[in-house]
């Protein structure tokens, strides 16, 4: 009898242990899909021929994120009033979108971007929690540097959509904008792994799509029907989920192109939309 009982012993901590192996494998597996930083800085923001403010924010008690801050052209009607607020997708870091940084100048507005926690040179670990933390953090940055809170108009790309509408539930913003993003993690993760239970285990969620409804602030959406990575089918939840006023844009270009392939009507959308 107490062999059996050994037996049995034996073989339900065997499945515990794989079934623990399975859990941390899906987690290791699910923060690698989610976030990809990268380290490396492909290009400073001096390069942008511009006056720029380089600059590291603290988060939380002993970290810091960097962040490029481009005061809007001194002759330009917005260049007191408006600033947007990039937060940026999951891969690669700030050195990897100074051209978005160069298309919403064109806008007349300033713009901010910044790095996640371990992103190019912000030391750290990202999480959900903590780039909503750091989006914070940047948000605060431009309060203290003078913009009223409803003069601060959010710059959500893929990833940083999720962050930006996390951020707009947290702080007052004066506008969304929203470009080639989801409507929450498990959604799109249901999608790309339908044989994975993506949404019983998943842990990062990014729920955009319950949280727009909240949100009684104007709201721009952007998406390509030719986005491979994200479908455009969650561009139109999202939109449907929000409350007006709202102004929905389809552009052009699979999902890391639309800035090129699409450049004159992003421009011309978010130009509209920042004008007071």
């Amino acid at each position: 009898m107490n062999i059996i009982k050994n037996r049995w012993t034996r073989r339900a901590a065997k499945l515990l242990v794989v079934l623990l192996w399975g859990f941390l494998m899906l987690r290791w597996f699910e923060h690698r899909c989610v976030f990809q930083p990268s380290a490396a800085i492909a290009a400073e923001a001096a390069q942008l021929g511009r006056p720029a403010e380089d600059v590291f924010i603290p988060v939380d008690k002993n970290g810091k994120i960097e962040a490029w801050f481009f005061p809007a052209d001194s002759g330009s009607a917005l260049s007191s009033r408006r600033v947007i607020l990039i937060c940026h997708g999951n891969a690669g870091n700030i050195s990897h979108r100074l051209e978005l940084c160069r298309l919403l100048l064109e806008t007349g507005a300033s713009v901010m971007v910044f790095d996640y926690r371990g992103y190019g040179r912000s030391p750290g670990h990202p999480s959900e929690e903590n780039t909503c933390r750091d989006a914070q953090a940047a948000y605060q940055w431009l309060r203290q540097k003078g913009f009223p809170a409803t003069n601060i108009v959010g710059y959500g790309e893929s990833l940083g959509g999720g962050v930006l509408v996390e951020l707009a539930m947290r702080e007052q913003l004066g506008g969304v904008i929203l470009q080639s993003t989801f409507t929450s993690v498990p959604d799109l993760g249901a999608q790309m792994f339908p044989w994975l239970p993506v949404r019983l285990v998943g842990t990062v969620k990014y729920d955009s799509v319950r949280k727009l409804p909240r949100l009684k602030i104007p709201l721009l959406v952007m998406h390509s029907r030719q986005d491979t990575i994200i479908p455009f089918v969650h561009a139109q939840k999202n939109f449907a989920a929000a409350v007006a006023p709202k102004t929905f844009l389809e552009i052009r270009g699979d999902h890391n192109d639309a800035i090129f392939t699409s450049r004159p009507e992003i421009l011309t959308a978010v130009k509209h939309f920042t004008i007071p």
